[in-house]
């Protein structure tokens, strides 16, 4: 059985190391093959040898103290040294529904949203957004997206990858919504921090460029969300979570 201090004693024994995402089953004593993309930034980039001492984690919750065995052009392996339960999660499960922004504007807002801890999020098509994605390009897009979360988790210290769900209409996401506090960013005046029981989960509804329309701003009321206002200046679209996000982690999470 693994000891509870084995995070503390690997990390006081080598100091800051590279964290890398490796979806794998992380045991003490196996040996793990280092897909291509993590391979090369540890051969290429860090230009790390064998004997080498990194930090590996799995995506699900479990991190991994690491050796590097072998370092070669075919393949590159780790053996795990310790393996212990990652501590960086929220309390606060936010699920953020992000209208999506050409550019690199989404790529901005997933990796901030994932560095304040978000639970999941999910890229919504609403009335005045105008990108639009079908078919091998929205696949694309979310496998990117996906990747942009997993290394914002790398850099932020999280264990857990939250998922980039498939985009969706914003009604289809309105109707899935359970969370007990559920907020939309709105210049209307709201406060929805103004409540004294700290929720364990909640919904966080951000508009495009132009801002949710009349029949976004309805139907998200419908569905029991509440306007939020973050003061009299406009906020950019992917400003806006990480205002909104920090706010709610403040008051309701871990900051």
């Amino acid at each position: 059985m693994l000891e509870a201090h084995s995070a503390a004693h690997w990390l006081a024994t080598h100091g800051k190391m590279p964290r890398l995402h490796v979806p794998t089953e992380l045991r003490v004593g196996a040996t793990v093959t280092l897909p291509e993309g993590p391979a090369k930034h540890v051969t290429r980039v860090l230009r790390m040898g064998e004997g080498a001492a990194l930090i590996l984690f799995d995506g699900a919750g479990q991190e991994a103290g690491v050796r590097l065995a072998e370092v070669g052009r075919k393949q590159t392996t780790a053996t795990v040294e310790s393996v212990w339960p990652g501590s960086a999660e929220s309390p606060l499960a936010v699920h953020l529904g992000q209208a999506i922004s050409k550019g690199d504007r989404m790529d901005y807002a997933i990796q901030k949203a994932v560095e304040l801890g978000v639970a999941a999020i999910t890229p919504l098509y609403t009335e005045r957004g105008d990108v639009r994605l079908k078919g091998d390009r929205e696949e694309k897009k979310l496998a990117h997206w996906q990747a942009v979360a997993a290394s914002a988790c790398e850099q932020s210290g999280r264990a857990v990858v939250p998922p980039v769900y498939p985009p969706q209409g914003l009604e289809e996401w309105l109707a899935e919504r359970q969370e007990p506090l559920r907020l939309m960013l709105h210049l209307a005046t709201g406060n929805g921090f103004a409540q004294s029981s700290r929720p364990a989960s909640a919904a966080l509804l951000i508009g495009p460029e132009g801002g949710l329309s009349e029949t976004d701003i309805a139907a998200a009321t419908a569905s029991d969300f509440t306007p939020l206002t973050l003061g009299p200046r406009v906020l950019r679209t992917e400003t806006a979570p990480v205002v909104a996000l920090t706010l709610l982690q403040h008051h309701f999470g871990d900051l």
